[in-house]
C-alpha cells in the first residue's frame, strides 16, 4: 500500500535450524513487502524455506533474527496472548500439516469447535460454520467424518476454518498435495474467486508452478534465500496483470 502500513512485511528474516551443534539458515535475511489485496505465488522446492516463511507469516513460529510485522505490529514484541488475538483476525493458514481430526468428529463440528472463544451460541457457531462451507462449496460435507475426507476435500474445509475469522490474509501451503491435477484446479479457482470477492490478499506457495498459475505477482525461493522474477529487488507481475492489482516488493 503506498504510502501506507503494509498488512505483512519481513525485514532481514533469519531463521535456523539445528543439527548437532551446527545452525542451519532455513530462512536466510529475508525481506518482502504484502500489501492487502495481493494475490502472490511463492516457489521453491522442498525443503527450501516456503513453509516456515509461512509459519513466521502465521506467527506459528517467530524469527531468530530481523522482524515479521502485521499491520505494522512486530510478532516478537507482543505478548503471546495480544499476538494470538492479531493473528486471529488477520491471518489464516491452510496447511496440510495442521490437519488434526478429532475422533468421531465431524466437519461442522470442526468449524464450531474453532469458533470456541467468540462468544456465540451452539445455534450461531453451526450457522456460521454452514456460511463459511457454502462459500468453499462444501455445504453438503458438513455431517461427514473429517477423518474420512479426500485431500481436496480437506484442503477446502481447512480453507472454510480460516474464513471463519474473516481474514484479510490467505496463507497456502503445498496444494499440490491434493493427488488430481482436477482437484488442484480447482481449488486454485476458488482462491482467486475468494480474493476478488472478500478483496483478500494470499499467499500461495508450491512446489509446482502450474500450481500458482494465475497469481498476480512471483517470487521464488531456494536454500533459505528469497529472489524475485527480475534482477532490480521488485517482483514482476504476470502479463496482463498490473502492479496494482497485487503490490509486492523486496525490501
Amino acid at each position: 500500500m503506498a504510502g501506507g502500513t503494509p498488512l505483512l512485511s519481513f525485514a532481514n528474516v533469519s531463521k535456523h535450524r539445528w543439527d548437532g551443534s551446527r545452525a542451519l539458515a532455513v530462512l536466510d535475511r529475508v525481506s518482502l513487502v504484502i500489501d492487502d489485496g495481493a494475490f502472490v505465488g511463492l516457489y521453491g522446492a522442498r525443503r527450501s524455506g516456503k513453509s516456515t516463511l509461512l509459519r513466521l507469516a502465521a506467527g506459528l513460529t517467530l524469527a531468530d533474527e530481523g522482524s515479521v510485522r502485521i499491520d505494522g505490529n512486530d510478532l516478537a514484541q507482543l505478548a503471546a496472548p495480544r499476538r494470538a488475538r492479531l493473528l486471529r483476525g488477520t491471518v489464516g493458514l491452510v496447511s496440510a500439516d495442521t490437519w488434526s481430526p478429532r475422533p468421531r468428529e465431524d466437519v461442522v463440528e470442526y468449524l464450531t469447535l474453532a469458533l470456541g472463544c467468540e462468544g456465540l451460541t451452539a445455534g450461531e457457531a453451526r450457522r456460521r460454520a454452514y456460511a463459511a462451507l457454502d462459500e468453499v462449496g462444501m455445504a453438503g460435507v458438513g455431517l461427514e467424518a473429517t477423518a474420512s475426507l479426500p485431500l481436496v476435500e480437506r484442503m477446502s474445509v481447512m480453507l472454510a476454518r480460516a474464513l471463519l475469522f474473516s481474514p484479510r490474509l490467505l496463507l497456502i501451503d503445498e496444494p499440490a498435495v491434493i493427488p488430481s491435477l482436477s482437484g488442484r484446479e480447482q481449488f486454485g479457482s476458488l482462491l482467486h474467486t475468494l480474493g476478488n470477492d472478500r478483496k483478500l490478499a494470499v499467499l500461495l506457495a508450491s512446489e509446482e508452478l502450474i500450481a500458482l498459475q494465475g497469481a498476480a505477482v512471483m517470487m521464488s525461493i531456494g536454500a533459505g534465500e528469497l529472489t524475485s522474477s527480475d534482477d532490480t529487488g521488485v517482483v514482476v507481475p504476470f502479463p496482463g496483470r498490473t502492479r496494482e492489482a497485487a503490490q509486492l516488493s523486496a525490501l
